[in-house]
């Protein structure tokens, strides 16, 4: 008797599932859209005259629990000119063999350089070819851009270049932001960005306790 009724429950599942929704994604005709905030392929940002964001401080690489980035610093001169500090990345790597998408480089990054994007499709043939360097990385010129080395454009130091990020983003538009404490942000408007902190800020301003302007 139990074996008859087992085999009711059975068939009484498969039943079930004929008359769901299909939800097969179509792929890869039709991929599926991630979220805003997904964690993918990294992107090496850009100042708005091209310069490079990332000053080759390797703490992206002390932050990585995998060990997967390799970063070699070197010393910018007014001849050679790839960032507004006194650094640049000469040599940038992830090894997506080992990358986990933690995000921890993210965080760790001072000048908000890395940033990751929505990009998911990284299988390879060969594993080689899983060790992107810094030309794979870079954000490419937008227009009003020059490809370094080049003198700075937008001040005569790196401060300027920070000073006024919010509203002269360049590639990483809406990656900077202002820390007001433990996990709350000062959240500025671009459009089709999205924010660190956002959902904060709007659960603060729903309960009544958003700041003040």
């Amino acid at each position: 008797m139990g074996a008859i009724t087992g085999t009711f429950k059975g068939f009484g599942v498969t039943f079930s599932h004929m008359f769901r929704k299909v939800v097969t994604t179509d792929y890869p005709f039709k991929p599926p859209t991630p979220a805003p905030r997904y964690h993918g392929r990294h992107i090496l940002n850009r100042h708005p005259d091209g310069l490079e964001k990332c000053i080759g401080c390797e703490l992206c690489a002390w932050a990585c629990p995998a060990d997967a980035i390799f970063v070699e610093g070197g010393d910018n001169t007014e001849e050679q000119r790839f960032s507004p500090g006194e650094r640049y990345a000469s040599v940038y790597q992830i090894n997506y063999a080992r990358c986990i998408f933690c995000g921890l480089c993210i965080e760790a990054c001072p000048t908000r350089s890395l940033t990751m994007s929505n990009e998911y499709e990284l299988a390879r043939d060969n594993r080689q070819d899983l060790i992107f360097t810094k030309e794979q990385l870079l954000a490419p010129l937008l227009p009003g851009m020059e490809q370094p080395p080049h003198p700075m454009h937008l001040g005569d130091s790196e401060k300027d270049y920070y000073v006024g990020a919010l509203t002269n983003p360049g590639t990483s538009a809406g990656a900077e932001t202002s820390p007001m404490g433990p996990g709350r942000y000062r959240v500025e408007e671009h459009p089709g960005v999205t924010f660190p902190g956002a959902e904060q800020a709007a659960d603060r301003a729903a309960s009544g306790k958003g700041e003040k302007a």
